[in-house]
């Protein structure tokens, strides 16, 4: 009698403990889904930073950083790329009408936001060797940008790049201006 309390026992102790295992994997399981998030989520403080994280990590580009949140641009930008971003300085934005970034912030106006957001990125990486007077390069959004060189002062659609920043996935070129496409 004792051998079989002993080993209803043990079976009791056994399913309850492979019921507690599922129950717990399964509530990590679910965790996980609930809190994934893409690239820009990864945590690697040793390797170079890749764009998104140089921008957020800059006093200058607040601005940019919030607007690539509300477009959901964070994610696309922190993958491996590579990319070209003509990074605008928060003054950039500053210098447009009154009321132009708070309108382009709102949800309804998402697709105008990425469009212009997609006018600042090329899909490659455009060395200062590639950044010639007169060359033109199609953006992300299809329309196309000029370069301008002359006397070692490099522009883009007349904006001043005023600092290059190398990336993990790609390269920076922070501008003085915000590039606004043309119209259609």
């Amino acid at each position: 009698m004792k051998h079989i309390h002993f080993m209803a026992t043990a079976l009791l102790s056994l399913t309850l403990a492979c019921n507690s295992a599922t129950e717990q994997a399964a509530a990590s399981t679910t965790e996980a889904v609930e809190n994934t998030a893409g690239q820009s989520a990864v945590q690697d403080n040793d390797s170079q930073k890749d764009v998104v994280k140089i921008a957020v990590g800059s006093k200058d580009h607040t601005t940019l950083v919030t607007a690539l949140k509300a477009a959901e641009y964070v994610d696309v930008l922190s993958n491996a790329g590579p990319f070209t971003v003509f990074a605008p300085v928060n003054a950039a934005f500053d210098a447009l009408p009154k009321g132009t970034v708070e309108d382009l912030l709102k949800p309804e106006n998402k697709d105008k936001l990425r469009n212009i957001l997609e006018y600042h990125v090329y899909v490659g990486v455009l060395k200062d060797a590639l950044m010639s007077d007169g060359l033109s390069y199609g953006m992300a959004n299809g329309q196309n940008v000029t370069i301008g060189n002359k006397d070692g002062k490099m522009t883009v659609n007349g904006a001043n790049i005023v600092a290059t920043i190398p990336a993990s996935n790609g390269i920076i070129y922070v501008v003085d201006g915000v590039l606004l496409p043309p119209a259609k």
